[in-house]
């Protein structure tokens, strides 16, 4: 992923105001970010962990989104998949996250929700940069390349349905 800056982050969001993304928190020092490892930038925020972001490259652009996180799973003895890179996590470490749609169906609170990594750190899952806290270790048998395009695919539906607005 190319480096972004505040500004460009900022102005990639899709579904909030315009005032909440500029009051959003973002992710440390962009400065530090190890851009070459990422596929997509996502976060929590430090100060209410329930806000997520994902932010990507789109169709020469770059699109963000905000996201609410559910509860966390209590177990530690289920596993969970994560729908965007499928790495097996402890059910706890997989959270369903949910994006407002876009105009008038976001309004009136239509949401999209999927189970994403909980620290939304797929692509260093995928390149083998941090591993689950599980023991199990179900990995398809593909290259890193046919992995992180799967991702990317599967992240991509779901920013299309929430730039559907189906109001």
């Amino acid at each position: 992923m190319e480096p972004l800056d505040e500004t460009t982050i900022r102005a990639s969001f899709v579904n909030c105001s315009k005032g909440e993304a500029r009051r959003l928190n973002l992710p440390g020092r962009l400065g530090d970010v190890a851009w070459e490892d990422l596929d997509f930038l996502g976060w929590r925020d430090p100060k209410a962990p329930a806000n997520a972001y994902l932010v990507l490259p789109r169709d020469g652009k770059v699109v963000g989104l905000a996201m609410r996180a559910a509860a966390p799973h209590a177990s530690q003895l289920k596993s969970s998949l994560c729908a965007l890179c499928q790495t097996t996590h402890a059910a706890a470490d997989v959270s369903l996250f949910a994006a407002r749609r876009i105009g008038n169906a976001g309004k009136l609170g239509n949401t999209v929700g999927t189970y994403i990594c909980a620290d939304l750190a797929c692509s260093l899952y995928i390149r083998g940069k941090r591993k689950p806290s599980t023991t199990a270790t179900a990995r398809v048998t593909s290259t890193v390349d046919e992995e992180i395009q799967r991702t990317m695919n599967s992240l991509n539906k779901f920013v299309d349905e929430v730039l559907t607005d189906n109001a």
